[in-house]
Parts: C-alpha cells; structure tokens; sequence
C-alpha cells in the first residue's frame, strides 16, 4: 500500500474543481514519510532523520532523532501537542511543540501496551482533555487521557475491541467520533468518549458487504465528513447525513500522501508524482454537531459493586439529623442486595437481600407512637418489595418484606402521605402501577393496595413530591408524565415532557430537589448521557440540561447510561452545602472495573445551569 499521512486539524476540504494551486509545502519536506501542519504556520515531518520540526520559509528548527509512524497533532498555545509511536521501543511518545522557541519536548512515553502498536490518534474532549487511542493488529485496543500539569502520568480509561488490522484511525472532536480503517473491509465510526459502549456503524464497507471498490489507507477529518486516499490513489470522501454516510464521487488524482494545512486555509495538500500539489476543492459540511452541554464535575465516586456487568441501579441519600457529616448513600447492586457508602463513598454495610432494582426513602415517618426512617427497595425474584429500617446511626437493617400482584416488578418510589406515614408505589415492565399503603400493626409492617393505573409501555423510574402531592413517573420511550400521588385522588396522568430533542429515551432516574424558594426535578436521559432539570411545578418550565464530566486532576471518571439518581438539598457540609446529586454510573472507566455511583455538588449544577435558589 501507497505511504499515506493525514493530521487530524482538518477542517474544511473537497468538492468537485480539477485545477491545482501553488503547493504550499517547502521543497525540503518533498520526502518526508508524514507530515503535519502546524497551527499559524511551519510542519512536523516525519523521515529517514526523525521528526522534524519546520518553519514556513522550509528553515529546521528542531528533530528529534527516533524511528517513527503514526504522526498526528492538536493545537496548543503556542505550538501544539503531537504523538508519535517509536517504533524501535515499541511506545506511544506525546511531544510538545513550540513554534514561537523552535523546539521539539519530548514528554513521558506511554507505559508499554503489551502489543504491538498499528495505529494511534489523537482525541480532544469537549472539556478540553486529551486522549489517545492505540490499536494492535489483532483487534486490541486502549484509550488513555495525557498528562496535564497539574497531573502529569498517563492514565488508562478503558480498553476497547476495535477490528483486526487497522493500520489507520483518526478522531472527530467535534462530533465524539473514532474512525478506524479496517484493512480489507473498510471504515468504522465508533463512539470517542470513554462514557458509553463501544458500539460502531460502517461508513463505508467493501463488497459484498458494501461498495467500497479499494482499499483504504490514512484518514482525515472534514466538518460534518471524512475524506481518505485510497490504494489506487484516489481521493475518497463521505458526508454525515444524520445517522448515515452518504459516499461521494472519488477524485482520481494519483496522490501518494496527503495532508491538511492549518483549517482556516480549507486546503488540502496532496503529493503526486509531481510533487506537493493544493487542489482547488470546495467542501460543503455534512450535519453538524450538537452544541456541547455544560459539564459539572463529580465531587466523589463509590467503591465499585462486588459484581461485574450490569449490577449497580438506584441509589437514595439517608441525612443524618445531627450531624450531616455522617449521611449514608444507598445504593442496589442488582446482582447481589443493598450498599451503604458513606459520604467519602466507602462502603459501610452489605445486605444481601437479592436482586434489588430500586430504592427510595423517607426519614420520620409517623406510624401511631413510632417514629421510623424507612426505604422501599423492589426485589425482582419475589416480586415484593424489601422494607428497610434505618436508625439514627445510620444502620440500615431489613425490616419486612411485603408481596405485591406484580409479575415482573421493576421500578419504585415512596411518598410521605398526609398522616405522616409512607406510601409506596411500584411499577411492572408491562406499563402497571400499584400504589400501596404501608401499614404497621402488632409491631410489624404491612401493605395495603390502594390503588392501580397503567402507562401504555414500560417504565421503572418515578418520584413523589411530598411537598406538591405530585408523583412524577417516566415511560421509558416516550417521556415524563405526572398524575397525584394521593390515593384519594384519580390517576389521571399528563404529559409533562415527551422524548425528543431534550429528553432522550430511555426515561430512567428521578428526583426532586426542595430549594429555598423552587423545586426542581432532575430526570436522567439515558439516551445521550445527560440529566434534564425543569421546574417541578406547573407549566414544568425545562431549565436545561448537563452532562457529568471527568474529574481528571483528581481521577474520577465521569457518568454515563445512568439508571438511577436522587438529590437532596439538604446541607451536608463542605462542598455540599447546598446539597447533593447521586447518579449510578453504567460505565466505570480509568480504569474500567464493575460500576459505581458518582456523587456531584449541587452548587456545580446551579452555576452551570444558573438556578435560583
């Protein structure tokens, strides 16, 4: 195959005009094996000599001696930050380039892989994070975060699969893209943020599988697009529609390499057997991202669940009334029963009560002359749900467990009814809801039905607003309702917030946060890894939505595919002041290990979203 080279500052390119302009490369860099554009000017080049650093007018101003491939950049103040593999070590090596002192850094290699490395890129976050993907030939693959200053070791995030045999990948920052060519097969689009699974779609696929005619070498990155030069020289593009990839008409240009200069230029530069040569190329950009939503940073993370796979869901907060300090986070291990974490997120109690979904409480209730904290947690083997008792340590024990006429028990949420004691509601995948009253009589608990109704398809998450008397219940794929959750009141169910282009399926988590003078309701949406907060009273006005980002200096990973949540406003000391949000997190990264639960300050989600109090 042709030696084809591709930085990832692409950002404009291609249409459908022959004629060539003025190459804009210096004769000196005619033979280099790679090359890159600097930002404002100059060339990272790869050859026989190392990796050279140039300026515009073809001056050397710096190399550095390695064998190296794999060259790919991003800008930085002043110069840029690129990657290199040295090939005779076998390691990934981050440089730093200044332009303005004409110098080459080289940075800590990274720890070895224990594979061969084919293919490397680089990826800059929408926090501003940058990571690396490295890709062994037989399908290995593993996604680090550089080092900062203020933290300066390579951290792995996760290990991926990606295909056998990629030899080239380039990332999209803009739209959180991993493209890989796969040789003999074609291109792959995987998802770039470690938050989430690494599910892929074909761009474009050889025959029979696609229609594809060669092979495909180096990739770059177009606004809304992706262009490559394939095995008989010809430039190939395709442009975002949506969710598809819609191929262009190939360019014949007998190009051997290619590379992109600075994205302001929208030129592309490809070498042919007369040389660096600009073709005069219009690009028209395929669907554009979405504006990034602002981040909040998690303050803590759980010790993982003892068990791998899907098993965290729900968690609940417990306030302790003297001394908020020692709070306790609950949390269900679907897999195995109840966890207890204290606000530091290390693990208290394990109570093995089986497959338990979700959890909900509520702190003095009034049962006669008794006086309980409770939480009501669903148990999926009986079909019950589990009633636990908390005492004023923060002990939690369980307490009862009381039947319900459900077949395939899911989701629930607890009420504080008007006579101070607690009711419950529990949901089936079939759509049903049953509202139960707990009872306590002869020193034990019990349950009485007290009413039913049903959405059309599944749901699982819901919350009560003691305060409002409305109860809030998700439907996974289609949206928030509300209806009262009084039981001497109709279910009569409104919708307050279908799925679209704020809330995306699936509908999971819920809670309600009691501010000073508003509540809101902060609802997870699974569907693009974010937390949707809208008023939590009519006209259920939608604040807006965040994202739980990496905490790199401190190394917590952030949250995504969330299940459950819950938040307080309760003070509980120190940055949580103003209280808390707790998200179970569906991917536990850097490193990838059995899920958690991230906890987030809420005076983080009030200044990003700018609530009131």
């Amino acid at each position: 195959m042709k030696s084809i080279v591709l930085p990832t500052l692409l950002s404009a390119l291609l249409a459908a005009t022959p004629a060539f302009a003025a190459p804009a490369v210096p004769a000196a860099l005619d033979k280099a094996e790679e090359l890159a554009a600097l930002p404002g000017g100059g060339w990272l080049a790869l050859d026989k000599r190392g990796l050279r650093l140039v300026d515009a007018d073809g001056r050397e101003r710096a190399v550095m001696a390695l064998r190296g491939e794999q060259l790919d950049l991003r800008p930085l103040d002043g110069g840029a930050l690129a990657i290199v593999i040295d090939s005779n070590a076998e390691r990934l090596l981050p440089v730093r380039v200044d332009t303005r002192a004409g110098t080459l850094v080289a940075l800590p290699a990274l720890p070895e892989t224990g594979y061969g490395i084919e293919a490397a890129c680089l990826y800059r976050d929408a926090q501003g994070l940058d990571h690396v993907f490295l890709a062994a030939k037989d399908g290995q693959a593993q996604q680090w975060l550089l080092g900062a200053p203020n933290r300066p070791e390579h951290r792995l995030v996760r290990r991926l699969a990606l295909p056998p045999s990629v030899e080239h990948c380039r990332v999209d920052d803009a739209h959180d893209t991993l493209f890989v060519a796969e040789e003999g097969m074609g291109v792959w689009a995987y998802g770039a943020q470690a938050e989430g699974p690494p599910a892929r779609t074909p761009v474009a696929l050889r025959t029979p599988h696609g229609k594809l005619a060669g092979e495909i070498g180096a990739l770059a990155v177009l606004p809304g697009g992706l262009a490559a030069i394939d095995d008989k020289g010809d430039l190939v593009t395709w442009r975002r529609d949506g969710g598809r990839w819609q191929a262009l008409r190939p360019r014949a240009l007998g190009a051997e390499q290619l590379v992109a200069l600075e994205p302001s230029s929208a030129r592309l530069l490809v070498r042919t057997g007369k040389g660096w040569q600009a073709p005069s190329l219009g690009w028209k950009a395929g669907t554009a991202p979405l504006p990034p939503l602002p981040t909040a940073l998690p303050r803590m993370q759980t010790e993982p669940v003892a068990r791998a796979g899907d098993a965290a869901d729900d968690p609940a907060i417990w306030v302790h009334p003297t001394d908020p300090a020692r709070s306790r986070i609950l949390g269900t291990n679907k897999k195995q029963g109840l966890l207890v974490y204290d606000l530091q997120g290390r693990q208290t109690q394990l109570l093995e009560s089986g497959r338990l979904n979700n959890v909900d409480l509520r702190q003095d209730l009034r049962f006669g002359a008794e006086r309980f904290d409770l939480a009501v947690a669903t148990q999926r083997d009986e079909n019950a749900m589990v009633l636990f008792a908390i005492s004023a340590q923060g002990e939690v024990s369980e307490a009862a467990r009381l039947p319900t006429g459900l077949g395939d028990i899911y989701g629930t949420c607890v009420f504080r009814n008007g006579e101070g004691g607690l009711d419950a509601f529990v949901n089936d995948k079939d759509g049903r809801y049953e509202h139960y009253r707990i009872t306590r009589s002869g020193g034990r608990f019990g349950a009485r039905l007290a009413r039913s109704f049903k959405l059309a398809t599944q749901p699982e998450g819901c919350v009560a607003d003691d305060r409002s008397g409305l109860l809030f219940v998700g439907e996974e794929r289609r949206g928030l309702w509300v209806t009262s959750a009084r039981a001497d009141q109709p279910a009569t169910l409104k919708m307050v917030l279908p799925v679209g282009p704020v809330l995306h399926a699936d509908v999971e988590g819920m809670g309600i946060y009691h501010g000073a003078g508003k509540s809101y309701l902060v609802v997870s949406s699974q569907g693009n890894n974010s937390y949707v907060v809208l008023d939590a009273a009519a006209p259920f006005r939608v604040r807006g939505a965040f994202r739980i980002g990496m905490d790199a200096a401190n190394g917590i990973d952030g949250a995504s595919e969330t299940d459950g949540l819950e938040v307080t406003s309760a003070n509980l000391g120190g940055v949580y002041g103003r209280g808390m949000l707790v998200v179970q997190d569906g991917f536990k990264r850097m490193p990838d290990g059995p899920q958690n639960f991230k906890a987030v300050a809420w005076e983080d989600i009030a200044k990003v979203l700018k609530l009131e109090d």
